[in-house]
């Protein structure tokens, strides 16, 4: 079965730092994890950072360019989100999301295959 499993998220401060995991087991043959989506209430999910298979590419929404960083190690089957300089419009459910290993970067949801369940997010304080 597949499994993504989000851990990382809580309550931090504005200015303070987070580092989100998302640990994927059983994936189909020539699928990855690659991108991170958020969800605040009372708005629609949206695509924060996305990475290629290889780690050779990475992309990231303009509301968190230069605070962000998305990494994987791939021996470990785990894609990262490190996250700096939260602020309180960072405060969301971030999920991770996993399609086919060919298909290139893309914030639409509804083309990613396999999703977590979630780790939530608070800036507060």
């Amino acid at each position: 079965q597949v499994q993504l499993v989000e851990s990382g998220g809580g309550l931090v401060q504005p200015g303070g730092s987070l580092r989100l995991s998302c640990a994927a087991s059983g994936l189909p043959s020539g699928y990855a994890v690659k991108a991170w989506f958020r969800q605040a209430p009372g708005k629609e999910r949206e695509g924060v950072s996305c990475i290629s298979s290889s780690g050779g590419r990475v992309y990231y929404a303009d509301s968190v360019k230069g605070r962000f960083t998305v990494s994987r190690d791939n021996a470990k089957n785990t894609v990262y989100l490190q996250m700096n300089s939260l602020k309180p419009e960072d405060t969301a459910v971030y999920y991770c999301a996993a399609v086919p290993s060919f298909r290139a970067c893309d914030f639409t949801g509804s083309k990613y295959d396999y999703w977590g369940q979630g780790t939530q997010v608070t800036v507060s304080s």
